[in-house]
């Protein structure tokens, strides 16, 4: 696994500091020899399963989750030609099986549109089948040109969740997407990562959508970072793909579609948000070992405090924890930078002193040290999880307030965003949002703004002068 030493960049060296920890804390080992595709450490891998199964639970409430095939038919493919040519310099393409030329190229899933589709229009008949409430969890695979970047920008997302749902009409699909930011932003409280919605200017919005809406976070270098999105699709691939249903009057009618995903940048962004110049820092709910015991077995009770250790990892996992013993031969301190590295919320640690006194002593991942009597371990220990929990919340939550600046000129704009981002008051005219990028170095990253740090307000466009709605400026990844 990955060896460590010396000290990790501090994280105001964000890409720096960003590298490393991925592979000192065991998240992602980069040296894949394929650019742009990396492995999940064992201990990367537990934090994603968590980050899965929640959003897994979410989506449970009302989808049901299938699988689509990765390999898409060329002639499917083309059959959406604005949906493609959003996509064409990004496309794998399998030309071959074995050494025999195929008589139709496959495509890897750049996203699964062309995959699903059709079998949708064979499985949606009568308005009685709708509406159809579809998800899965799979890899897409992008030939992404610029700079890769792990768990941010990739060639192989290995961790995309994308739901496509049908629709009578317009306006269910609307109510849809709008579902569907509801539940991005309940899945990001849970990971207290703070997000900010809005709706993408038409230019970029989803190849072939009617609209797309998309979530925002601050990372600690100031960019934005996009982490979810919402597209509505109106009819426009049901018309390509045939998707009708037949009305209550016996009328054929094309359906109304979304779809929305989120990836793996959903634990890059937990990472960067929460981690420190030690290492990770995971929300309990989250974090794959909650609670590391680390015995000071020294002198002649060395027997008795691991003993006692172990009866304490016993109460905790029957109370529901993620729990390691740490009993390695290794110095108390050495244990205590393995943790913190790793992000585990809370670490026990218990000697002869400890057994003496009828309590152990617990230490959170920021430090905080208390003592915990042995007799009310788990509630004690439970309650220390959920105030840490909090903690981190608020944490993050100034960390975002805090990189938010309304601005009533470009100059403005181009102080704000070498920090965070800029709320301005934008037209929506392609020209002004040129001029802005222009003179910032900043782009129009959407309208609409849903945030609880912003009030939304009407006002005049920093460039024209006409009436302009609230926009959320900055520099992406």
């Amino acid at each position: 696994m990955a060896e460590e030493h010396g000290a990790l960049p501090p994280k105001d060296d964000f890409s720096g500091w960003y590298n490393e920890i991925l592979w000192r804390a065991e998240i992602m080992d980069v040296r894949y020899p394929v650019k742009g595709l990396y492995v999940w450490y064992p201990f990367g891998f537990a934090l994603r399963r968590n980050v899965y199964t929640l959003l897994r639970d979410l989506m449970d409430r009302d989808h049901q989750e299938a699988l689509f095939p990765l390999l898409i038919p060329e002639n499917e493919f083309a059959k959406e030609a604005e949906h493609i040519k959003g996509f064409e310099e990004e496309v794998y393409w399998v030309t071959h099986g074995g050494t025999s030329p195929l008589d139709v190229k496959l495509a890897l899933r750049p996203t699964s549109e062309c995959a699903i589709y059709p079998m949708y229009s064979l499985w949606v008949r009568s308005h009685a089948d709708l509406p159809v409430r579809i998800y899965q969890i799979v890899n897409t695979f992008r030939y992404e040109t610029k700079h890769t970047r792990p768990l941010i920008r990739l060639r192989e997302i290995t961790s995309f969740k994308e739901a496509h749902t049908v629709h009578a009409t317009w306006e269910e699909a609307q109510a849809q997407v709008e579902e569907a930011v509801r539940l991005y932003v309940e899945f990001y409280d849970a990971l207290s990562v703070p997000v900010i919605f809005s709706r993408r200017p038409d230019w970029d919005k989803f190849p072939g959508a009617d609209y797309t809406m998309a979530a925002d976070t601050i990372m600690p270098d100031g960019r934005t970072l996009q982490v979810g999105t919402a597209h509505h699709l109106g009819d426009h691939f049901s018309k390509t793909f045939e998707i009708t249903y037949e009305d209550i009057s016996g009328e054929q009618q094309f359906c109304f579609q979304t779809c929305y995903g989120i990836s793996e940048r959903s634990v890059a962004a937990l990472i960067s948000l929460h981690g420190d110049d030690r290492g990770l820092v995971l929300p309990p709910a989250l974090a794959p070992v909650q609670v590391a015991i680390v015995p000071i077995m020294i002198g002649k009770r060395g027997a008795e405090v691991e003993a006692a250790a172990r009866d304490l990892e016993t109460a905790l996992k029957s109370a529901g924890l993620r729990v390691r013993l740490d009993t390695r031969d290794m110095r108390p301190g050495a244990k205590y930078y393995y943790w913190e590295m790793r992000g585990v919320p809370l670490r026990i640690e218990i000697g002869p002193r400890d057994l003496d006194s009828s309590q152990v002593t617990a230490v959170t991942r920021l430090g905080e040290k208390t003592t915990i009597p042995l007799d009310s371990i788990c509630d004690g220990v439970a309650s220390r999880l959920t105030e840490f929990g909090s903690t981190l919340r608020a944490r993050a939550d100034d960390h975002v307030r805090s990189r938010i600046r309304i601005c009533g000129s470009t100059g403005a704009v181009r102080s704000a965003v070498e920090r965070g981002v800029a709320v301005v008051p934008w037209c929506g005219g392609r020209e002004c949002a040129d001029r802005i990028e222009e003179e910032t170095g900043a782009a129009i990253l959407g309208t609409g703004v849903q945030s609880p740090f912003i009030e939304p307000e009407e006002g005049r466009c920093i460039v024209c002068g006409r009436e302009g709605g609230t926009t959320l400026v900055g520099r992406a990844y």
